[in-house]
């Protein structure tokens, strides 16, 4: 018995009788019936407790793998052997695929991460006033100060804020919806030049060699540098959450 159903069991809360996973399912799957229900029981796709009279009793992460089961059957018209591989992926905290190979749930946050294709550099499309910044990412005076100063927010050489200035000021807005202010962020800025002045090294010799193609391999591994950089930072923060209990 799992913990959770354990807690479950406990606190006598949340439990269901048959006859109302019956009434809970049928909305979405008119042609589930009782036997239908404790057929996939007795094929192991679903384990509810039973009580002291033998009388079934299903926790809410057993209707959750029923309605798994039925959509599976109804949606990709998979066989139960396969869908039991399925469950027992999602029990090991893995992804199924419709195909049935299965990829660590984790890895969902990082392979949404951006691409080396997002790094292309492309001409600034925005050039806007300290007003202009400010009102479009929803920040006050004070705040666009405070970015500057700790290099959150950097003004191009006319004096003006381009597309990237936006974009940053505007997450900066999400953030500071939970608290948090330039001086917070500033390990931000820190880690990025870090990150930078890193790839520079690696990416330095790669420009100063001859050919005309040098310079085109240089970007290409500079735009793949950055986007791994941000795969591994969601990898960390992914681990630590979840290592912290955050």
């Amino acid at each position: 018995m799992t913990a959770a159903r354990a807690t479950a069991s406990r606190a006598g809360a949340g439990l269901l009788s048959i006859g109302e996973v019956l009434s809970a399912l049928r909305s979405d799957f008119p042609d589930i019936t009782i036997s239908k229900i404790r057929f996939l029981e007795t094929e192991g796709l679903v384990t509810p407790e039973r009580t002291s009279a033998g009388y079934r009793k299903f926790a809410p992460q057993d209707v959750a793998r029923l309605r798994f089961v039925l959509s599976q059957q109804r949606d990709h018209y998979l066989p139960l052997r396969v869908i039991k591989d399925q469950l027992d992926d999602l029990d090991r905290g893995l992804l199924p695929s419709a195909a049935g190979s299965s990829v660590p749930a984790r890895l969902a946050v990082i392979d949404n991460a951006p691409t080396a294709e997002h790094f292309t550099l492309a001409p600034a499309a925005l050039r806007l006033t300290r007003e202009e910044l400010r009102n479009a990412a929803g920040l006050s005076d004070a705040q666009v100060s405070e970015l500057v100063q700790y290099g959150l927010l950097v003004a191009r050489a006319d004096g003006h804020f381009d597309d990237d200035a936006l974009a940053t000021a505007q997450v900066i807005a999400q953030l500071g919806s939970f608290g948090l202010e330039g001086r917070h962020l500033r390990a931000f800025r820190n880690a990025a030049d870090r990150e930078i002045g890193l790839f520079s090294q690696v990416v330095d010799p790669l420009r100063r060699q001859r050919g005309a193609d040098a310079r085109a391999r240089a970007d290409e591994t500079v735009r793949e540098l950055a986007a791994l950089s941000v795969r591994l930072h969601a990898a960390l923060v992914q681990t630590g959450l979840r290592d912290s209990g955050t």
